[in-house]
């Protein structure tokens, strides 16, 4: 165990707060700062052991990738291989990072050899990022433009939206949590592999696959993303494991509104009389009929934007109030509402009734 300090840097302050947690990253140190998606655990990319301490610090598997986090899009060909095979996943790159860097995307790409295989899971592609946090941005620039970084969560648990939950898992684990205050998105970038033709989303996010269309025509979407990935091998965070669950039992339920909020309320009955505490995720428009214990409003079925900006809040919330099972409205499985979907099945261990 370690003295974790946090500091206070928001987006308006005068960055050169950052110093010494540039210093720390550089010494091979850890630390969580803001990002516009979820907070980061970050480390020195360019140094396998900063990268084994991310592994330990959030107890996750060795075989799960980190990201790279650049400040400049001309860092990325220090990360990428130079190889002319890798030319048209370059020109690819190029076009998206002109669309929507920085910001919420992750894309992965063949990795140069200056990458170590601690950083990328034993891959020999890496996943790249240029963030659009103003913080963030100064972070990885006075670290030396590198900063490999998954979410700064246990591994497992709901990703950290608030510095405070950056504490409740890592406090004593890491050098230093920046607290930049609340995130902007909610749920973590989304990737999309380009070493594969047409590109893949491997995880869906703020930037969805029609967005993705629109600049290279062609995209597909992996299957594992609304499915069970167990038993396939990680291509990209978050595709195998069970990931941003609650410590209580979580249960999707999908169909016609009026039908979900009956079968919900029955089954919350039954645990109720078992004397287990209850809790509902459900909308602006329904949470009013739901006789749970613990009812969360994920926000109003027209903008699920605010779904995406409020799961992972409610999943620590219902840790904190001891809430023991739980039932939570599906979402759309398209735009935005397809990853708070993907994040959604993941937390219930893809536990569905589908009405």
């Amino acid at each position: 165990m370690m003295e974790t300090k946090v500091i206070t840097c928001m987006e308006t302050d005068d960055m050169d707060c950052l110093a010494e947690a540039g210093e720390i990253l550089k010494k091979g140190g850890l630390v969580a700062f803001p990002t516009e998606t979820v907070y980061g655990l970050g480390g020195d990319a360019m140094n396998p052991s900063s990268s084994r301490k991310i592994y330990a610090a959030k107890g996750r598997p060795a075989d799960n990738p980190l990201i790279v986090h650049i400040c400049r899009w001309e860092d990325i060909y220090q990360v990428v291989s130079g190889n002319i095979s890798c030319r048209q996943a370059l020109v690819n790159a190029k076009k998206l990072a002109d669309a929507f860097w920085p910001g919420p995307l992750t894309m992965i790409l063949p990795k140069s050899p200056t990458i170590p295989y601690e950083t990328t899971g034993g891959l020999d592609t890496v996943a790249v990022r240029f963030p659009s946090h103003k913080t963030a941005l100064a972070l990885i620039d006075r670290a030396g433009g590198f900063v490999a970084a998954p979410s700064a969560n246990t591994s497992g648990k709901p990703s950290p939206t608030l510095a405070k939950h950056v504490l409740e898992d890592m406090n004593g684990r890491i050098d230093m949590v920046i607290d930049g205050g609340a995130v902007g998105i909610g749920l973590e970038s989304t990737i999309v592999d380009l070493t594969v033709e047409p590109p893949e989303i491997l995880r869906p996010g703020f930037v969805t696959c029609k967005m993705l269309e629109e600049v290279l025509g062609s995209v597909e979407t992996d299957a594992a993303i609304l499915e069970d990935a167990k038993g396939l091998a990680p291509k990209a965070p978050g595709m195998k494991y069970r990931h941003y669950a609650p410590k209580g039992e979580l249960t999707i339920v999908s169909g016609n509104r009026d039908k979900v909020i009956s079968y919900i309320n029955s089954k919350i009955k039954e645990e109720k009389l078992q004397g287990r505490k209850t809790g509902v995720i459900g909308t602006v428009e329904s949470v009013g009929k739901y006789c749970a214990d613990v009812i969360k409003s994920a926000g109003s079925r027209e903008d699920e934007l605010s779904a995406a900006k409020r799961l992972y809040g409610i999943l620590r919330e219902f840790d904190e109030e001891n809430v023991e099972v739980m039932y939570s409205e599906a979402f759309a499985e398209s735009g935005i509402g397809q990853a708070v979907m993907n994040r959604l099945l993941k937390a219930a261990g893809h536990h569905v009734v589908k009405l």
